[in-house]
């Protein structure tokens, strides 16, 4: 399966944008660039843990 192309990504884009609306899509960006975030900080501490159990 390849990459999308610039087409493919520009109609998605404006999917997204009916689904979700102008006011709505920073929200959203914000709420997923918190969960990813915390999803990193989470395997992080996980190897933290480990490490110190390993000491």
């Amino acid at each position: 399966m390849s990459m999308p192309g610039p087409l493919e990504l520009l109609v998605i884009l404006l999917v997204v944008l009916l689904l979700f609306g102008g006011k709505k899509l920073p929200e959203v960006g914000r709420a997923l660039g918190e969960g990813i975030k915390e999803f990193k900080k989470a395997l992080q501490g996980d190897s933290d843990e480990s490490k110190k159990k390993n000491k």
